[in-house]
């Protein structure tokens, strides 16, 4: 064997041994230190530290030492390491802290005002050193490092971090001011100052926080030569405290300062509907539409007018029999002056959806639909998003299987995108209405993997109510009720739907339909705007079926009727909370945490709730 090889391999097996030595020991380092056996976890960190100064193995060591009280080694490691590492100030400011341990008040004091020299002439670095400072609650000696560095650097945004020092100390009115210099100087920094205020303070009206700044704000925007940045911090400050109707006011006289022509009124009215304040949004597209057609923004407003409506309609039950008409009035006169097909085609499948589902004209609405379906210059997704409406009001109209064509259609046409999904699972449904459970459970059974999540889990809920409640009797006779009940509440045949559902009840009393059919009542109730009634329905199931598939929904819905109709803050809070609390793994939870935070007006929910 040559010299060479051995003298390689020897190498190679030094080398092994030495770092599965160097393993063994960091392991039982690191076990030792955080047992907080110092001594034994110094003998191993001297060790190491002689071969490796990197920031970890340092920290530790130099922790054991102190620990320890050995603070002859403490001071020269430290020393060592600033020497190593001579732009750390970190490093350095360690060492005055060192020096105020071992009660070297003069050697600390030397260290912190050499750091405070070197950081002065850089504000990045200043920013650091402050910021090490503040978080030791060493305020004079922060406030002294931005002294130093402002004299340096004035036009640095220093302002940022006197409001942070100024918070620290409990001077709140310095801190406001602190802001409000900055902003004066560096407008682009308002969404900074945003978030450290929204993340630091209760912005909920009569708060005497909220009170403060509106008042400060306020006083900004009346002088002659304001900046409009504070007019903007203002409106925020109304939206963050959800008084939308305030800060309409204030978005109107914005939007003619800066002679927008209503875009400004526009995009704050989408923001109000997002936070469910339809009354003021309609205001903000009304203002909008009364600028007339000059407004770019002119033929969006007016759907986003009828949108509004459409929103309030179907999502939240917000309508009586002349605001139907109405809305329906206004729709139909958008829609005649407007001569794009393409353009028009969402406020056609909202007019025809009102119309039908709503307003009770299901013919009309077929007959326009059937007509338009046909319309020249439409897409074939378009036209997909047609028949799906109109297979939807042929399955209100009785006419299922006319419905069933146009389901399969969609799917046939779009079959992986996830109209075709949602047409499949329409279809699945057309048969489990007629009995036809085996054939609308293999169609489930495909959409269980669809990549809509909400597809995915209505096709699971379906597809476990056939496997639970299917076979269970020997006739099948209660799930082919159930499944004509639930036909009959679609159709609005809401009294037939109820005499089945108390079928299956009176002939099956054991059945585990019993749930589900409580939960189809409290539905059908809401249908009818009868809150009471279908809170009755909700909280058996609460109460009875806490552990069952419908108990997470169940509540989800008494939270939303509590707050939307019943008004009730208290009881619409603790059923969110049950949500988050009860059923963590609920697709709800998402919505339920946001409305908790709404509710209670915190900005973040504690780790202890």
């Amino acid at each position: 064997m040559p010299k060479r090889f051995l003298f390689y391999l020897f190498l190679f097996y030094s080398a092994s041994f030495c770092f599965s030595q160097t393993e063994s020991d960091m392991k039982l380092a690191l076990y030792y230190y955080e047992n907080s056996e110092y001594d034994k976890a110094l003998i191993y960190y001297k060790k190491i530290y002689e071969g490796d100064q990197s920031k970890i193995i340092y920290t530790r060591y130099f922790d054991c030492l102190i620990q320890l009280k050995d603070y002859k080694a403490a001071e020269k490691t430290i020393k060592k390491q600033i020497s190593l590492s001579p732009k750390d100030l970190l490093l350095q400011l360690e060492l005055g802290f060192f020096y105020e341990l071992i009660d070297e008040a003069g050697k600390a004091k030397k260290a912190f005002e050499e750091v405070m020299q070197i950081a002065e002439k850089n504000p990045a670095r200043a920013s650091e050193v402050f910021h090490v400072f503040l978080n030791k609650s060493k305020l004079d000696l922060a406030k002294e490092t931005l002294v130093k560095a402002e004299k340096n650097t004035p036009d640095y945004p220093f302002q940022l971090l006197y409001a942070e020092l100024y918070q620290k100390t409990g001077e709140q009115k310095k801190m406001f001011d602190a802001y409000f210099d900055l902003l004066d100087k560096y407008p682009e920094y308002k969404e900074a100052v945003q978030l450290t205020l929204s993340s630091s303070f209760d912005f909920t009206e009569n708060n005497a926080d909220f009170s403060m700044l509106k008042s400060a704000f306020l006083a900004k925007i009346q002088k002659p030569s304001s900046n409009l940045v504070f007019t903007e911090m203002l409106i925020w400050l109304f939206i963050e405290s959800k008084n939308f109707a305030s800060a309409f006011v204030q978005v109107v006289a914005l939007d003619k300062q800066f002679q927008s022509f209503g875009g400004k009124v526009m995009e704050f009215g989408k923001i109000c509907v997002e936070n469910e304040s339809f009354e003021v949004a309609r205001k903000c597209f009304n203002y909008v539409i009364s600028i007339g057609p000059a407004s770019p923004y002119y033929n969006e407003s007016e759907n986003a007018l009828l949108n509004t409506r459409y929103i309030e309609i179907t999502q939240y039950s917000i309508y009586s029999k002349d605001e139907l008409e109405s809305t329906l009035k206004e729709y139909r006169s958008v829609i005649d002056k407007n001569a794009n097909p393409r353009k028009s085609i969402n406020i056609i499948l909202e007019y025809t959806k009102i119309m039908a589902f709503y307003a009770g004209n299901k013919t009309d609405a077929i007959e326009f639909l059937e007509q338009f379906i046909n319309t020249v210059g439409l897409s074939s997704l378009q036209q997909a998003s047609v028949k799906m409406l109109l297979a939807d009001i042929y399955v209100l109209s009785a006419r299922i299987w006319d419905a069933s064509i146009l389901y399969m259609q969609i799917d046939n046409d779009f079959k992986f995108d996830v109209i075709g999904n949602e047409a499949k699972y329409k279809n699945a449904r057309v048969f489990y209405f007629d009995g036809e459970f085996d054939y609308a459970q293999s169609q489930l059974n495909v959409l269980k993997e669809s990549t809509s999540k909400l597809i995915a889990n209505d096709a699971m809920q379906l597809s476990v109510a056939i496997t639970d409640n299917f076979g269970l009797d020997s006739n099948y006779q209660a799930m082919i009720w159930f499944a004509t009940a639930e036909l009959f509440i679609e159709q609005n045949q809401i009294d037939s739907a109820f005499r089945l559902f108390d079928s299956i009840q009176v002939n099956y009393p054991f059945h585990s339909l019993n749930d589900e059919l409580l939960f189809k009542k409290g539905q059908a109730m809401e249908r009818e705007k009868k809150w009471n009634q279908a809170i009755a329905f909700y909280e058996k199931i609460a109460a009875k079926y806490s552990m069952d598939i419908l108990a997470d929904d169940a509540v989800f819905r008494l939270a939303k009727i509590n707050e939307l109709f019943i008004k009730d803050k208290e009881k619409s809070l603790s059923y969110y909370k049950e949500i988050l609390f009860k059923y963590p793994g609920s697709l709800y939870s998402d919505e339920s945490r946001k409305k908790v935070r709404e509710l209670r007006g915190d900005k973040v929910i504690s780790d202890e709730e």
